[in-house]
């Protein structure tokens, strides 16, 4: 019997592109969207902010060292962050699950950028009993790290939670910690998946 249910975010309750990301962040600084993908993942950058590693204002202060340009810090945030889109049918989902006895957890790789900018124009995190941010753990799917932090909050035995994620990947890992997990194609099909496990009818 599933107890807990757990979800990513990016790509799964809310649509993102980083090339967006990429092509903002370049406008405030004359660079091409895939200059700043190669200096912010080149780099190792943005792994470091997604996994904590730097705070908002270090980040701002790396980036202008690599670009050789200033940025007002609330403008850049904001370039970075304006990227992401509500998957409606998923919000549904999260509604009618927060209506049973269903635990909810979030497991995302995010910074506290994208974090907060999403909790501020989606009300999302209200649903979730606990959360599972690579920021604030300081690892990042599919290490083990983040894992097992997940293992600590899901509040029942592994087999008892369902996950889902929409990279392979990080579904294997999951799976290897023996979650039931599954890789997320869209709302119906993850409806269907908690049909078929008695969440719901």
């Amino acid at each position: 019997m599933i107890k807990t249910c757990v979800f990513d975010l990016g790509n799964v309750l809310v649509n993102f592109s980083h090339e967006k990301m990429c092509r903002q962040i370049g406008a405030l600084c004359g660079k091409t969207g895939s200059e700043i993908q190669e200096i912010l993942f080149g780099s190792g950058l943005q792994h470091r902010f997604e996994c904590g590693k730097v705070c908002k204002e270090e980040f701002v202060s790396e980036l202008e060292g690599l670009v050789k340009t200033q940025f007002d810090l609330d403008e850049l945030i904001l370039a970075g962050s304006d990227i992401f889109d509500l998957n409606r049918e998923m919000f549904a989902l999260l509604e009618e699950l927060s209506q049973t006895n269903m635990r909810l957890v979030l497991l995302s790789n995010t910074s506290i950028g994208h974090y907060e900018f999403v909790g501020r124009k989606f009300n999302l995190f209200r649903y979730f009993h606990a959360e599972v941010l690579s920021f604030k753990v300081g690892a990042v799917k599919p290490d083990d790290e983040i894992y097992r932090d997940a293992l600590a909050k899901i509040d029942c035995d592994p087999q008892e939670c369902f996950f889902t994620d929409d990279i392979p990947e990080y579904v294997t890992a999951a799976q290897k910690h023996g979650i039931r997990a599954e890789v997320f194609v869209d709302a119906k099909t993850c409806r269907q998946s908690l049909v078929r496990y008695g969440v719901l009818q």
